[in-house]
């Protein structure tokens, strides 16, 4: 087994001795430039003939590049990488100079990401995990750290570590080597595990791995190779010295990663025993006050992953008591700014879903207020002594507000007097509109999110919506936006055009139809969804105009495209916009008189295809609108085949199809209208009446009043 995992390394892994480097020649002519003498000795002193001088030319080279990344990037225009890759991988070469090579490469790896991106074209991933099958502890440790350097660096593809099937379980076997290999084997993984779908919204554009494509992702890889019992033992320990400390977290970290959205996992996590102790148990022990910062948030994540997946309740008091209360303390001004983003952004997805978790954490320590000092961050008078932390917290004040306008969107997803006090919060309306027009693409669409979180609030529509004109900057939002921002916005747009919007009538001449028209030819669905919806709401009762101009942007086409749509969402939103369309009689016969035909034979395609009860439902109400227009109604009088159709259904064994057919039937013998009794004739020889009386005795009370007024109708 392990000489099987030796050769199928080895043959990913061939030797070194070159790379290229793709370089603007103005750029590579300028850094040649500033190559000193010195940096160009290190390099040549790496091909003496005497290995010793060898050995002592690396660890000068070692000394030489700490902290300095200006000696660390001539060092690679000179092509030291390669040079240092092949000693490593050489077998003559001795193990402290081969363990002296991984230092120099790890620090090299330290460095600007352009370093790693020429580290990474030297294929030095692969030399390092040949490394490991070393017998040298020492050396070990060394690939691995620079290993974990490497992987660390945004710029390096995940599923590099994942090339090769033998690599995961040659590192679950090395991570009780030492307490080196742990941290950096955990490290390893956290950064490495990832979910599919990351990669397809364009977080990382990656080569295709042998192992993992259209395979299984990351965490079931890592889940597969036993990664839940080799790192469960880690996070307890005799000791609480700083190293065991930082295996602990790193362990943490990975469980955090493996946990996410991933139920397999949770399951598996909550049922978990170390020493006798449940792993729920122990994450909630890390929660404690006295543990590190770092320690609690990471325990805060793992808890979260797990009660999102199902594998603990929203009411277990390890949720309510523990989880939320410290989620909501790394919210506190008094926290770094890094934790107080991660604390606000994990406890909006723990609460996400829940009405009361939200109504909970809505009164737990003034979050509320609170998160408004997240808008006001720097202060004119900083608390911040520190110059670097202060420069560094004035770049990353956006993710403060991202933070906070996700937070406050979970926080008022359900509950209306929680929208409130969102709403009422200093300048929050403001906050929102400034936020819609941010650089940062990800603060706005958490802006979005927040209103369409807020948008839920038919109060607030008719009151703080209309006040600050919140519609001009979501239609602004809506153009050219990635698909991620266009559904949250459409979404937010749909309830911007309900009746009761104030928002509707300006919303409709700033050009709306077209948009959302653009919208239903969307190959994402929900784009798709969203358009058709927006234009459903858009088209209760509106004016004939826009009713018309909705159709002509539509195009009969694809009204047609969209009924016949694979979605059962979609089909259901057209024919409700249709349904929505054909009300008023004036309407209904002047949309009958244009597009009648196309609509009776999208109707009959519907009625015969394989569709569920409520689509069948929601087109035999359009039928009805249709048999109480004035002249429409001939329509249905003149086709033989919807008569037949709509007979059937009276007889159908589902009440709400024979509820529906039977207003299509009130409408069309209805005395009071011109041509009733003729119509009436008609459907009496069809043996209408017949099923009436049969339906007037049925234990459905609708069913039998309205049997019975229809019956009237001949009567009278």
């Amino acid at each position: 087994m392990l000489k099987h995992g030796v050769n199928s390394l080895r043959r990913c892994c061939p030797a070194v001795t070159y790379c290229t480097f793709e370089y603007d020649p103005v750029v590579w002519l300028l850094s040649c430039l500033e190559v000193t003498a010195s940096s160009r000795h290190y390099v040549d002193r790496l091909f003496d003939l005497d290995p010793q001088k060898v050995l002592q030319g690396v660890i000068d080279m070692k000394n030489a590049v700490i902290g300095n990344n200006k000696q660390k990037a001539n060092l690679i225009v000179l092509g030291a990488v390669p040079r240092l890759l092949y000693l490593l991988q050489q077998e003559t070469s001795s193990t402290e100079l081969r363990t002296e090579c991984a230092v120099v490469l790890g620090s090299l790896a330290m460095g600007t990401e352009n370093n790693v991106k020429s580290l990474l074209d030297c294929h030095i991933i692969p030399a390092l995990l040949q490394g490991l099958l070393s017998p040298d502890l020492k050396f070990i440790e060394a690939c691995l750290r620079c290993l974990r350097t490497v992987f660390i660096s945004p710029v390096t593809p995940e599923d590099l570590l994942y090339t090769d099937a033998t690599v995961i379980s040659h590192l679950m076997a090395l991570l009780s080597r030492s307490r080196y290999t742990q941290e950096y084997i955990c490290q390893i993984f956290s950064h490495c595990c990832k979910l599919q779908h990351w990669h397809s919204c364009g977080f990382k554009s990656l080569p295709q791995p042998l192992l993992c494509a259209n395979g299984p992702d990351h965490q079931t890889i890592l889940f597969n190779h036993g990664a839940v019992q080799n790192i469960a033992h880690l996070l307890v320990s005799t000791s609480y010295k700083y190293v065991f400390t930082q295996v602990r977290m790193q362990a943490l970290k990975c469980f955090s990663v493996l946990a996410f959205e991933n139920p397999q996992v949770s399951m598996t996590l909550v049922n978990v025993s170390v020493d006798g102790e449940l792993l729920p148990q122990i994450f909630v022990k890390m929660l404690q006050r006295d543990k590190p910062i770092e320690m609690q948030l990471t325990s805060a994540k793992c808890l979260t992953s797990m009660c999102r997946a199902g594998a603990i309740r929203t009411d277990d008091s390890c949720i309510v008591l523990k989880t939320l209360p410290c989620l909501v303390r790394m919210c506190s001004k008094e926290r770094l700014l890094e934790e107080r983003v991660e604390g606000a952004e994990t406890l909006a997805y723990l609460i996400e879903t829940d009405v009361e978790l939200q109504r909970i954490a809505s009164i737990t320590d003034h979050l509320i207020v609170m998160l408004a000092d997240y808008f006001k961050y720097p202060s004119s008078v900083s608390a911040i002594t520190d110059i670097k932390r202060l420069d560094h917290d004035l770049k990353h004040a956006h993710e403060l507000r991202q933070a906070a306008f996700k937070l406050y969107a979970s926080l008022g997803a359900n509950d209306e007097d929680i929208r409130k006090k969102i709403i009422e919060t200093e300048n929050m309306m403001d906050r929102i509109v400034n936020g819609l027009s941010e650089s940062s693409i990800k603060v706005r669409l958490a802006a979005v999110r927040c209103l369409h979180s807020l948008s839920r609030s038919v109060q607030q529509l008719r009151t703080s919506f209309q006040d600050h004109a919140v519609w001009k900057p979501l239609m602004k939002v809506l153009q050219n936006a990635p698909n991620e921002m266009l559904v949250v916005a459409s979404s937010t747009l749909c309830n911007l055009l309900l009746e009761f919007s104030p928002s509707k009538e300006p919303i409709l001449e700033s050009g709306a139809i077209e948009l959302l028209c653009s919208l239903t030819q969307s190959e994402n669905l929900a784009l798709r969804v969203n358009g058709i919806w927006a234009l459903m709401n858009m088209a209760f009762q509106a004016e004939q105009k826009i009713k018309s101009d909705i159709l002509r942007g539509l195009s009969t086409e694809q009204l047609f495209q969209l009924l016949s749509d694979s979605d059962v969402n979609v089909l259901m939103k057209t024919l409700g916009l249709l349904r929505n369309l054909l009300s008023t009689r004036p309407h209904i016969d002047h949309i009958m008189s244009t597009h009648g035909k196309q609509i009776m034979q999208a109707v009959t395609l519907i009625l015969e295809g394989e569709h569920n009860i409520e689509v069948k439902e929601q087109t035999l109400c359009i039928l009805a609108n249709i048999a109480d227009g004035t002249t429409a109604k001939e329509l249905i009088m003149t086709n033989d085949d919807i008569l037949q159709k709509i007979k059937y259904y009276m007889s159908h064994s589902n009440a709400k199809l024979q509820l529906a057919a039977m207003f299509c039937i009130s409408n069309l013998i209805w005395n009071e209208e011109e041509g009733s009794q003729e119509r009436q004739d008609k459907l009496r020889d069809m043996g209408i009446v017949d099923i009436l009386h049969k339906l007037s005795q049925s234990s459905d009370p609708n069913l039998c009043d309205k049997a019975k007024t229809a019956l009237q109708q001949y009567l009278a």
